[in-house]
């Protein structure tokens, strides 16, 4: 049961713009076995020589320089660009030929949007959703873009054949990187919010078994906030994580599988048939926040169990358009 992300996210591309588009099926993950992801300071380096065309739906995970040109009209493209989980990404416009007056346009999005639903969601995201779209074709174009977290995604429309545009992709690793779409259904992960009042979810694409191996509240400073503990359970809480399952993407729209807002005594550990599973931890800012995880794809026959309990009727959810 390990589906290579590339096809899932083709597969919900397509059904979400109800087109007829050639599948370019290129693998950008579903690695075979679990892997440690520990963030650390850097900077951009060259982007390495990859270099390919792109499709009029396409995914990109290696940096270089790849370019569209339209073999005729292409009205509903998109590009998904996804990094390792402690990248930010950047995309940056080399050469931008489109006619702009014939209703062309190329639009960089900070985050992904499938079937209508966005990661992050608007509740998670630093900035407000009008301000995460950058359009090329408005007064405001910028020759490079870096997105929010280890995703981004680019929309593109483009009427006469020969028209199109180049990028360079480039990726640069962050200290505390927030809001991540996992490329493998396993690994291990520690996401950490310090000082900072804000919202991270880590998200897997994958029925999973996921187990939190440890969740801590701790201070640096002497004069920081005292230390509260809830007695009320997690919604009197002001820092707390929750593990979300769903067929969604928006973990504002998920449903709620578990909290955790007090220091663990051992381990939780849940299996969960859902398309889509999230970490999702909530931080006041008045404290170092970490919580530690790890999470491996269920087998086939632990998905027929699912099945047989009913588990898609748990997983759907109303769909959120934006």
């Amino acid at each position: 049961m390990k589906m290579n992300l590339m096809f899932r996210l083709l597969l919900l591309s397509v059904a979400a713009r109800s087109v007829e588009v050639k599948l370019s099926l290129r693998r950008v993950g579903a690695r075979g076995s679990p892997q440690d992801h520990r963030a650390a300071a850097g900077s951009p380096g060259p982007p390495r020589d990859h270099r390919r065309a792109l499709g009029c739906v396409d995914a990109l995970a290696a940096e270089g320089r790849f370019t569209f040109t339209a073999d005729g009209p292409r009205l509903h493209c998109g590009v998904f660009f996804i990094g390792e989980p402690t990248e930010v990404i950047s995309v940056e416009f080399r050469a931008l030929d489109i006619d702009c007056s014939r209703g062309d346009f190329v639009k960089v999005f900070d985050g992904w949007v499938l079937n209508g639903e966005i990661f992050p969601s608007k509740l998670d995201h630093p900035l407000p959703l009008r301000e995460r779209y950058v359009d090329y074709c408005a007064s405001s174009m910028r020759d490079r873009v870096w997105s929010s977290q280890n995703v981004a995604m680019m929309f593109f429309r483009i009427h006469t054949a020969g028209r199109g545009f180049s990028i360079t992709l480039r990726k640069m690793t962050v200290p505390f990187p927030c809001n991540i779409i996992a490329q493998s259904p396993e690994g291990r992960f520690t996401m950490v919010i310090p000082h900072q009042r804000r919202n991270c979810s880590f998200s897997i694409i994958y029925p999973v078994e996921i187990q939190i191996l440890d969740f801590k509240l701790s201070q640096s400073h002497s004069n920081d906030a005292p230390l509260q503990r809830s007695r009320a359970g997690c919604s009197a809480a002001s820092d707390f994580v929750q593990i979300l399952g769903g067929s969604i993407i928006d973990t504002s729209e998920m449903f709620p599988m578990a909290d955790v807002c007090n220091a663990l005594n051992g381990q939780i550990q849940m299996k969960i048939g859902c398309d889509n599973i999230a970490v999702r931890m909530v931080s006041s800012g008045n404290y170092i926040s970490a919580v530690s995880f790890r999470f491996r794809a269920l087998h086939r026959h632990e998905l027929h169990k699912f099945r047989e309990n009913d588990v898609e009727d748990f997983c759907s959810s109303k769909q959120i358009k934006i």
